[in-house]
């Protein structure tokens, strides 16, 4: 997936005053968006919740700013019937910004 960090974006104005910087767990819920669409849209959970259960080894390499365009790649590692866990990668171009493990569970 992908999000332009945007002037007008929410947090712009608070997160930092005079040097927007994109907040880190902003960066995650996006990841962990991008993950929720691609693990629903397969057949076995289709019409079915992913609720996030937990973040491993969140590090965040770059600053996010204004203007930058985030790539959000998700790659499921191992998945249960109703657990799974991910690595989150986001990108500013080909510089990694944010990596992190996280785990989901599947509700109905």
């Amino acid at each position: 997936g992908y999000k332009i960090v945007q002037e007008d974006d929410f947090w712009v104005k608070g997160h930092f005053p005079g040097m927007p910087v994109m907040p880190g767990v902003l960066i995650i819920e996006a990841l962990a968006q991008v993950g929720a669409v691609c693990l629903l849209s397969a057949d076995p959970f289709k019409g079915k919740i992913a609720f996030f259960a937990g973040i491993e080894n969140a590090k965040f390499r770059r600053k996010v700013l204004v203007g930058d365009t985030l790539r959000l790649e998700v790659e499921i590692s191992k998945l249960r019937p109703f657990y799974g866990i991910g690595n989150f990668k986001a990108y500013v171009g080909d510089e990694l910004a944010c990596e992190a493990t996280c785990s989901f569970v599947v509700g109905k």
